[in-house]
């Protein structure tokens, strides 16, 4: 009876938070963005200000998950992000693990799928931080170069959408050309769920039979320079990088579930 009732809660407090989240985007478009475009004019600023402000939104969305009793969750190495200038590539399980990278890193920025930048409750954030939209081709590579090079910590998950269920990862070689041709040492975080949930083509009210535990590790920098001379070509690195990061992912995540 006890965990039935649990099991209702979690389905519900999932729903609320999810509502909260998106009137909590569309609060900010409609009201915080158009007061920031009014009083600061210095764009940088007012785009620093913009990620800022999303930044503690995904941390208030975060907590209230947690205290409302839909997920636990534990960071290692978070002391790792508070650098400047950082290319973060992590792997991609869930629905919220954006949500939980941009609430670790005050100044994120991010490649995010261009339907969002059309979505009400998403348009707002998308233009006012000026996260980067994956539909711009060649010029994406060179803008999200340009990003980490500004002191920006880029977000990017290799795959490009969330890992399915069943069968291996399948990494694009997006993320490695822009840490070949940057160059730019990556900042490899892995996150891992248990029970696993909000995954590709799972609605969020199916729930699992317990609150999801989270585990998110920024591991140590992966060095790109060496492995450019080694292969004496971009095109060749960056084959090479995505090959060896799709062992590391794979690897690492399978040790630390084994764990």
């Amino acid at each position: 009876m006890l965990e039935r009732l649990d099991y209702v809660w979690r389905v519900l407090a999932t729903g609320f938070c999810f509502a909260t989240f998106g009137l909590g985007g569309l609060a900010l478009r409609l009201l915080y963005f158009p007061l920031l475009s009014l009083f600061v004019r210095h764009k940088p600023r007012r785009t620093r200000l913009a990620r800022l402000a999303v930044h503690h939104s995904f941390r208030f969305f975060i907590e209230l998950m947690r205290v409302s009793g839909v997920l636990r969750y534990r960071v290692e190495g978070v002391e790792k992000l508070s650098r400047s200038g950082l290319l973060i590539l992590a792997n991609h399980p869930t629905l919220i693990d954006v949500v939980f990278l941009i609430s670790l890193v005050p100044n994120a920025d991010c490649v995010v799928k261009a339907s969002l930048a059309n979505n009400p409750f998403t348009r707002g954030p998308v233009e006012a931080t000026g996260y980067l939209c994956n539909d711009s081709g060649p010029e994406l590579v060179k803008a999200c170069i340009a990003s980490v090079k500004a002191g920006n910590n880029l977000i990017i998950f290799p795959e490009g959408t969330r890992t399915p269920v069943s069968g291996p990862m399948k990494l694009q070689r997006g993320a490695a050309n822009i840490a070949v041709r940057g160059p730019c040492d990556i900042t490899p975080v892995t996150i891992e769920c248990k029970p696993l949930s909000l995954t590709k083509g799972l609605p969020w009210w199916r729930v699992p039979p317990s609150k999801m535990n989270f585990t998110i590790v920024v591991r140590d920098d992966i060095h790109v320079a060496p492995m450019v001379e080694e292969a004496q070509g971009e095109a060749l690195a960056a084959r090479h990088l995505t090959e060896r990061l799709h062992t590391y992912f794979s690897t690492e995540t399978q040790r630390h579930a084994g764990a």
